[in-house]
């Protein structure tokens, strides 16, 4: 019978003495024990990523914006093809969207040559786009238009032609429905690569089709049970996201295959079946909906991002572990807000957006309003979808106060915080000329009260304290 013990720290050694000496089985108290200490010390965490959940989630009046800029969009394509049809899919369309994620439009018509060229002059003589916005990617996998609405500044991009798009629709709804978590979880990490300009695709990054494929198959092959039930402990799952995909799964040898409940495979076998001269990528994810093509294979910089995973390990784990609790302003520092953290110039965009779409009196429009009611949503043949804050504050935005404004039903003020021990009190720029890290602007943090949902003071940073969330 397995000795009985009251710390995680005694457990994992009472768990290494008797994993020598006892039966199999017999240590299975102390495993529980262990389990349960880490539960115990990364609730905090799951109740941050709930806050972050429920304060980043889309909002009605966002909806209702987005719906604008796709109409003002669509109305320029009906006025060059009448009988073109356009259809939102993506994360607007799955709802799984940050506040300043992409639109994604795709348009269906009959082209002897896909018309990049004249839907973007187009879009220029109408103004619809900021001038230098639009951009025509021509030869990537999945040719595109890339444009930033001149109004609301939300980017967009513009595909033609993508199939499976409401197969793929039904593929997201289905999994979010059997695993729960999986919105909080795709939210966060969404956020974590977004801030570190990881999610593009063009750019090597992992994007959201790919994001959420690595986390469905992180719950298919999960060995506990309760990583499906819906009261599940999201600060665990979270650091155990981070932890395989930042230190265990082999990217050199194994891909991941969705469909069947889940599997591995290797890459040796995948070759097998590619013609001559080809190999899988080195983030190699077999599309569900389509299993010859390869989801991850535009991300070039995945071993960027799986550097990123490993040091977001390192620092939850260490932030929920028994001993945090003597650390330096363990009471009043985030746990969550070690990695992520929303910046006042998305707090102060999505207060605009509310004053000016937040009317009571107007109707609420929907994906399925004046866009086909078929809508597509995520292609299966490319990971085009990413999330980018927009470029700059929207002009209307820019007469107004960025300080000491309320968001929701959140007042936030303004203060500077400590970072790595330096106070930092540096309010960073907002041009276009700012540093990858200061571009992100001051910062939102989230932590768990037993008063409920508390937005911290925002903290001023500069480039230097940026380092901290950086790796």
């Amino acid at each position: 019978m397995a000795k009985v013990v009251s710390s995680s720290s005694e457990a994992l050694m009472e768990l290494s003495r008797s994993s020598r000496s006892a039966a199999p089985g017999a240590h299975c108290k102390v495993v529980v024990l262990a389990e349960a200490a880490s539960a115990f010390y990364s609730r905090g965490l799951h109740e941050e990523i709930s806050d972050f959940y429920e304060y980043m989630s889309p909002r009605p009046e966002e909806e209702k914006m987005r719906m604008e800029v796709v109409n003002r969009i669509e109305s320029v394509i009906k006025e060059l093809w009448p009988s073109a049809d356009v259809q939102i899919f993506g994360s607007f369309k799955t709802g799984l969207y940050l506040p300043t994620s992409d639109i994604d439009l795709v348009v269906f018509g009959k082209w002897e040559n896909l018309p990049l060229w004249t839907l973007e002059e187009a879009l220029r003589k109408h103004k619809v786009a900021d001038e230098d916005s639009v951009k025509v990617l021509d030869k990537a996998t999945v040719p595109i238009i890339k444009l930033t609405d001149s109004f609301t500044e939300v980017k967009v991009d513009i595909s033609f032609n993508v199939q499976n798009g409401v197969r793929a629709a039904d593929l997201i709804k289905d999994f979010t429905k059997k695993y729960p978590v999986l919105p909080y979880l795709v939210l966060v990490l969404k956020q974590f690569l977004l801030q570190r300009d990881l999610n593009e695709v063009f750019t090597g990054g992992i994007g959201s089709y790919s994001l959420f494929l690595m986390a469905v198959s992180f719950l298919q092959l999960h060995p506990r049970e309760d990583a499906c039930i819906p009261n599940t402990n999201y600060g665990v799952l979270l650091i155990e996201f981070f932890e395989l995909y930042g230190r265990h799964f082999n990217y050199l040898k194994t891909g991941i295959r969705i469909k069947d409940g889940g599997s591995y495979v290797a890459k040796d076998e995948v070759q097998k079946n590619m013609l001559d001269g080809y190999r899988p990528s080195m983030l190699y994810i077999e599309d569900p909906l389509q299993p010859g093509n390869d989801v991850g294979r535009s991300s070039y910089g995945a071993m960027q991002v799986k550097q990123a995973f490993d040091y977001a390990y390192v620092v939850l784990s260490h932030a929920v572990s028994p001993i945090a609790k003597y650390y330096p302003n363990n009471e009043t520092e985030s746990i969550l807000g070690r990695i992520i953290r929303v910046t006042d110039e998305v707090a102060t965009y999505r207060d605009w957006i509310s004053k000016q779409w937040g009317l009571q009196n107007r109707p609420e429009p929907s994906c399925n309003g004046p866009v086909s009611s078929s809508s597509a949503t995520q292609s299966s043949s490319s990971d085009v979808d990413s999330d980018a804050t927009p470029c700059k504050t929207p002009k209307q935005l820019l007469c107004r106060p960025s300080t000491g404004t309320r968001v929701g039903s959140q007042d936030v003020s303004l203060e500077p915080a400590q970072a790595a021990g330096k106070t930092q009190s540096t309010q960073t720029t907002n041009t276009p000329s700012s540093t990858n890290k200061s571009q992100h602007g001051a910062a939102r943090l989230f932590r768990s009260s037993s008063k409920g949902f508390q937005a911290l003071p925002s903290v001023l940073r500069n480039a230097d304290s940026c380092e901290v969330l950086e790796v």
